[in-house]
């Protein structure tokens, strides 16, 4: 016998008396073995295939160079996770194995995700920071002036830390102005939110005496988790979209973050923040009194170089005595001239009247010329009117005799035709001894076919009709 054939009996007998199992009920084995001996876990790994489902629940799978693990975070425990789930990064996802029956799969239930070392961190930040910069949020163009004397100063800063007392007392001490203190967190879950809100709701103050001329986002040293907030998306895009302008100073001098980058003017500590925010007011004072000290010697000089320039004038004029004598001198010959030239330009005038006066022709020549010329032109005028209406005349005699003879032949014509309309009349048949047949209901009868035994007609002959009835 083959001895496949009897390993095959053997097993069927052995295996004959086990019990019957559905899928669902194998599913739901399977289900609580594995979620009995993986109730909590930590898993190490990078984040892929990262998608938001419109509930809100996020999907993505956790990989390394040797395997993948599906994942699920539920939307409430996304919406509390210290660190947000991004693509490429490496987290340590603290949760349970659960199995998806649906679909035979096993999945990592995330409760919490942290990232995986300062080397994580520090991969999200220079992933972050390539894109803010491919989007133009660190370019030049888009920063704005500081002004160079604020009336109020904004600080969005923790108000219990010495932060807040540094700047205060840089201000107190450089040039003293109005401050105004946004408290917010500046490390944990919720500093963010809070920073970011502050921006916003500074830049939107609309009465102007409490709109700040400028913001200053505070915060001490600590390390790459403590000033994590700053690096977060919600904070740059705020600080970039700020209409008034930010300076920066987060951390040491050595820890940069990319609201440094975003910002307007970034400060190495928030001391020098306060420093670049204000000037100096003894300097400015000192620097007021040389500046009138220098108007002072300008106008002066100014002045002396004026007076010096007009007594140079002065030497350089003429005397005055003298050219007026010269002007009377002139004016009295020219009126001698005058009253030696008069009598002989008068005689000179009346000369030249009489000789005008010679050419002058009487006027009543010319009125006698003109009547005469008018009329000539009444003449002509009554010799063309009388023509033009003997022409006129002519024509329309002419027009009445073609109008009667047109008259004449169209009642020849129409006597024609209505001796041509006489003869075709039906009447003067009938006087020749025909017949008109009519039906009851008045229509001609032309046909004998039309005539059936017994029907009554209408015979109409000369001189008037008659009833007949047909045989």
């Amino acid at each position: 016998m083959n001895q496949n054939v009897v390993n095959q009996s053997l097993f069927d007998y052995k295996h004959q008396n086990y019990p019957e199992f559905t899928v669902t009920e194998v599913s739901n084995l399977i289900k609580r073995s594995v979620e009995d001996n993986f109730e909590f876990v930590r898993v190490r790994g990078e984040i892929s295939g990262l998608k938001v489902a419109p509930s809100g629940h996020i999907y993505f799978s956790l990989k390394d160079s040797g395997a993948v693990l599906a994942s699920v975070c539920w939307k409430g425990v996304a919406a509390n996770l210290k660190q947000k789930l991004e693509e490429g990064l490496e987290v340590v996802c603290t949760g349970s194995v659960s199995v998806y029956t649906g679909q035979s799969k096993y999945q990592l239930v995330v409760r919490d995700a942290t990232p995986a070392g300062v080397g994580a961190l520090m991969a999200l930040l220079e992933k972050r920071k390539q894109q803010f910069a491919k989007e133009g949020l660190f370019d030049a163009n888009h920063k704005k002036k500081v002004p160079f004397l604020p009336k109020t100063i904004a600080v969005i800063t923790s108000p219990t830390g010495a932060v807040i007392q540094d700047i205060l007392h840089r201000i107190e001490d450089r040039y003293p102005v109005r401050v105004v203190v946004w408290p917010v967190l500046v490390q944990g879950d919720q500093a963010a939110q809070q920073i970011a809100k502050a921006v916003y709701g500074l830049n939107n103050i609309q009465d102007k005496s409490l709109r700040p001329d400028v913001i200053i986002v505070a915060r001490g040293g600590g390390s790459i988790e403590d000033l994590w907030p700053f690096n977060e998306e919600i904070v740059v895009r705020a600080v970039f979209n700020s209409d008034i302008p930010i300076i920066s100073a987060v951390g040491h001098e050595t820890d940069t973050t990319l609201i440094d980058y975003v910002s307007d003017l970034r400060a190495p500590t928030p001391t020098a923040a306060a420093e670049f925010a204000v000037p100096v007011k003894r300097e400015l004072e000192l620097a007021v009194q040389e500046l009138s000290l220098r108007h002072d010697r300008a106008f002066k000089n100014c002045y002396m170089t004026a007076v010096q320039a007009v007594q140079i004038l002065v030497h350089k004029l003429p005397n005055v005595e003298y050219l007026i004598n010269n002007y009377i001198q002139r004016l009295d010959d020219l009126g001698m001239r005058i009253v030696s030239s008069l009598p002989k330009y008068i005689e000179l005038l009346g000369s030249r009247f009489v000789h005008y006066s010679s050419k002058l022709v009487v006027p009543n020549y010319y009125i006698e010329l003109k009547a005469k010329g008018v009329s000539i032109i009444h003449s002509q005028l009554n010799n063309l009117s009388y023509r033009v209406l003997k022409e006129k005349l002519h024509n329309m005699q002419l027009v009445g005799q073609r109008l009667k003879i047109d008259i004449s032949r169209r009642e020849s014509s129409l006597e024609h035709i209505a001796q041509l309309l006489e003869s075709y009349n039906y009447t003067n048949v009938l006087k020749r001894g025909f017949a008109v047949v009519r039906n009851k209901g008045g229509s001609v009868i032309r046909s004998v076919d039309q005539l059936p035994s017994g029907i009554i007609v209408e015979v109409e002959l000369s001189g008037g009709s008659k009833e007949a009835k047909v045989e």
